[in-house]
């Protein structure tokens, strides 16, 4: 059996804490993180020729990570709210049937920003379905994973 790492967010007693980072050094972070989501081509078409009712699909997803980047504390229990220094939401189609959404959060801070990424491209994931839902009920979000983590004590992470 492996060893498992102590979860950081419990204390001796089980009970939940927000992790002291007082101590650690102000370094570089960055997190990169992607969301995919699938619909129909139909659908996928509408998005790229912009005839969507709601408007102008991937800006608003774009533009909703980012926001989603900035509440991350205020969505996920014991994050440490944190002033972001820059995020960067690209959405592409990969293939007809085929959405990847990319973010890169950077901050100089004591703790890391992969749960901001990882909120980001959730949250855009969500605004295209939420814009498109009404044209397409079909449409899948995920998976959404954490693809690179630089900075702080850990190290630099690169996922497979």
């Amino acid at each position: 059996m492996t060893d498992i790492p102590e979860l950081s967010h419990f204390d001796e007693r089980g009970a939940s804490r927000m992790v002291d980072v007082g101590a650690k050094e102000i370094t570089f972070r960055l997190a990169r993180a992607e969301n995919i989501v699938r619909m129909q081509p139909a659908t996928l078409s509408r998005i790229l020729d912009r005839t969507v009712a709601k408007g102008d699909v991937f800006e608003v997803a774009r533009l909703a990570g980012i926001m989603a980047t900035k509440r991350t504390a205020d969505l996920i229990p014991l994050c440490h709210p944190l002033g972001i220094d820059g995020v960067d939401v690209s959405i592409a189609a990969v293939d007809a049937t085929t959405v990847r959404i990319e973010a890169i959060v950077r901050v100089q801070g004591r703790t890391g920003v992969e749960m901001e990424a990882l909120t980001a491209v959730t949250v855009a994931g969500l605004t295209i379905y939420d814009m498109c839902k009404s044209v397409d009920r079909t449409m899948t979000l995920g998976p959404a994973r954490l693809l690179e983590k630089k900075g702080g004590k850990s190290g630099h992470f690169l996922a497979d």
